[in-house]
């Protein structure tokens, strides 16, 4: 029952307006096997403690009471990386679904194993509940990914492929973070790799940013790109060319 279903939660954000179209409540998820260097939220990383616990329906319920005002943009599923609940996300997102609302997911597509029949089998009913999903491309070379994020970036590039086979709506984020992800080469490569795909209908960059820093300072956790500075304009318009940000609307 949805009600017995329980599930760690970060925080909320009620009137989101970046991750999905339209405005959006936002639901950030408690738990994340990635270590991205980047993370602006550290405090999302504990599996199995952190956060306060919720039913489906204690989530379901607080979401309705703004059915009004994101009936024209959705819910979207965040966090930590939400897929690490996947069976509270995919009953959470039925019940939404069930109410007319758009619903996105925001992943990394860490948690995505192609040859466990239980995990497909999940997947697969996550997949026919969701309209979009938020994919956050971290890497594409191998090692730099793992450098990057402390993972390999197998489970990601199968799940996009497995989206992709399913012709589910993605739109692809990418942080630039100058000395890690802002080689050209790379970004060429990234773009070479995501033209593959015909259901992706928009690429994000995103500028790496220092607003993080506090909740490290705070944790007492050692901020691991100290010194790092944000990305000029002109490498975050030079990366936008080279994935065609302004023109990549594959549908």
């Amino acid at each position: 029952m949805s009600e017995q279903l329980l599930g760690r939660i970060h925080s909320f954000e009620s009137f989101g307006t970046v991750d999905g179209p339209g405005i959006r409540f936002v639901v950030f998820m408690q738990g994340c096997p990635m270590r991205c260097l980047y993370c602006h939220n550290p405090d999302t990383w504990k599996i199995g403690s952190g956060g306060d616990v919720y039913s489906v329906d204690d989530v379901f319920n607080q979401i309705m009471k703004y059915k009004n005002y994101i009936k024209k943009g959705g819910v979207t599923i965040s966090g930590g990386e939400p897929l690490v609940q996947i069976e509270f996300v995919t009953e959470l997102l039925k019940r939404l679904k069930a109410q007319g609302l758009h619903t996105a997911v925001d992943t990394s597509g860490i948690t995505f194993v192609k040859n466990s029949a239980a995990t497909l089998a999940k997947f697969d009913a996550l997949l026919e509940v969701t309209d979009l999903f938020l994919l956050d491309v971290k890497h594409i070379d191998p090692v730099k990914h793992k450098a990057l994020t402390g993972k390999e970036n197998k489970n990601p590039q199968d799940f996009m492929q497995y989206l992709a086979d399913h012709n589910k709506s993605v739109w692809i984020r990418y942080v630039l973070v100058p000395g890690y992800s802002d080689d050209e080469h790379d970004i060429e490569a990234l773009h070479t790799y995501l033209s593959r795909y015909r259901n992706i209908e928009k690429i994000e960059v995103l500028p790496y940013h220092t607003m993080g820093i506090a909740k490290y300072q705070n944790l007492n956790i050692p901020y691991p790109l100290e010194g790092v500075q944000k990305p000029s304009k002109e490498v975050i318009d030079r990366t936008k060319e080279i994935l065609g940000v302004k023109s990549h609307a594959n549908k």
